[in-house]
């Protein structure tokens, strides 16, 4: 007789190689990583416009959309993330809109959350929102708080709550923050006892127990010990992984789009004379059989290393940086199918780490074509209002395809890249 434990432990050890499932698709996935900071900044944000009370009584156009819309981005598990904050005016929920004091309550929560570090004083916090009894309110906050501390909060949904109770036999039900902390201490348990095959995020745990609840994983029952059929359910599942279907094969060749541009990006920076940065987390990855990083900075200049904001200007996708000097001469976030948002935050760090805004780096928001429209609408959210001060590009994909051998044999400086973008401010592009 197999126990439910090693049932468990052989369904977890399938989940993790499935390229279909959470693990390697989400929780392994590169830009997962790069999004923490810009929505802990985004947090920030949300706080700080509650305070100076310009937070406005609406989600639509608020802060808060702008950072629970990055989050909702985040490829599947986090789909549907927004419904929460959606303002539903017959129902007058989240209460946090038009009620002053519920606003304040709900930023001060935020703000608490990103000052403390230990799991009882996030706990604390929770149960301090919850006395208030906010209407509307409830677990789905954990989805933000999940991004500020990622080892103490796990993600929050429909399914996630669907896999815990079908793994636990248990009866967690959601809108209440005491269920969802009850089903957190019960995850914890389950994160110690196959911690080496997860992780100290809980991020992991999470994504595991969203593909039980979506129903991707059948889950073991008790009558499972003494039969092979929960395991022959497994095989299944394993085999029908290998048939991706296409919507994964897309988000497949997505991000080896991304590397692509990246590398377009790197030797076309080297052909005009700049040293170049690639990002931290993507040095590594393998484009055309050699690492994306080869030949590029090991190590920012120190001017910029220790730089307001450099935790984030590391994550930038490609940097051009002067030969001669440790200037930043140009940036460029590659924007293929995943959240805008982050990466004109980390371009706004970049940005505001000098004192003369007037001689920051040029900035390039590099996507497909299909996707100005988007860029467009996230750049006309309030909380960007300075990037009208800045030297923002939209670079589209075709014209850098097009024009890139060109301007890497005949080019100099700035100007040809330019000449194929389409300004996104209005501040003058002269060189």
């Amino acid at each position: 007789m197999v126990d439910r434990s090693s049932l468990i432990r052989q369904m977890i050890e399938r989940w993790r190689d499935d390229p279909g499932a959470t693990y390697q698709s989400w929780f392994l996935w590169d830009e997962r990583i790069k999004n923490f900071r810009s929505i802990r900044r985004g947090i920030q944000q949300v706080v700080a416009e509650i305070e100076a009370g310009s937070f406005g009584v609406a989600y639509r156009g608020s802060s808060l959309e702008t950072v629970v819309h990055s989050i909702a981005e985040q490829r599947q598990i986090f789909k549907g993330a927004d419904h929460a904050f959606l303002w539903k005016p017959k129902l007058r929920i989240p209460d946090i809109y038009e009620h002053r004091a519920n606003q304040r309550a709900f930023g001060h929560l935020l703000h608490n959350c990103v000052c403390c570090d230990t799991a009882e004083d996030v706990i604390a916090h929770i149960r301090g929102i919850d006395s208030l009894k906010i209407k509307g309110l409830g677990p789905a906050v954990a989805n933000l708080l999940y991004f500020l501390h990622p080892t103490l909060i796990p993600p929050f949904n429909t399914a996630i709550v669907r896999g815990y109770n079908a793994l636990t036999s248990s009866k967690v039900k959601l809108g209440s923050w005491e269920q969802f902390l009850a089903m957190r201490s019960g995850i914890l348990d389950l994160n110690d006892e196959y911690r080496d095959l997860l992780s100290n995020d809980l991020g992991a745990i999470g994504g595991l127990l969203f593909d039980i609840g979506s129903g991707r994983y059948p889950s073991p029952s008790p009558s499972d010990e003494s039969s092979g059929d929960w395991i022959n359910r497994l095989d299944a599942v394993r085999a029908e992984a290998h048939q991706l279907s296409k919507a994964e094969l897309a988000r497949n060749d997505d991000d080896r789009t991304h590397s692509e541009v990246q590398a377009w990006l790197r030797d076309l920076g080297h052909a005009l004379g700049y040293r170049i940065w690639i990002a931290a987390n993507d040095r590594g990855r393998i484009y055309s059989g050699i690492p994306l990083g080869k030949n590029c900075l090991e190590h920012l200049p120190p001017e910029i290393a220790i730089a307001p904001g450099a935790d984030a200007v590391r994550l930038i996708d490609v940097l051009w940086i002067a030969a001669d000097a440790p200037r930043v001469v140009a940036a460029f976030e590659v924007e293929h199918s995943t959240s805008i948002y982050s990466g004109i935050v980390r371009m706004l760090d970049l940005a505001l780490s000098g004192a003369d805004i007037e001689n920051v780096a040029e900035l390039f928001l590099v996507a497909p074509d299909t996707r100005e429209k988007d860029v467009r609408a996230q750049l006309a959210r309030p909380a960007f209002s300075r990037i009208a001060d800045l030297k923002i590009a939209y670079l589209p994909y075709t014209e850098l395809a097009s024009h890139r051998e060109q301007i890497a044999r005949f080019g100099s400086g700035m100007k040809a890249i330019r000449a194929i973008s389409r300004p996104l401010s209005t501040l003058s592009r002269s060189e």
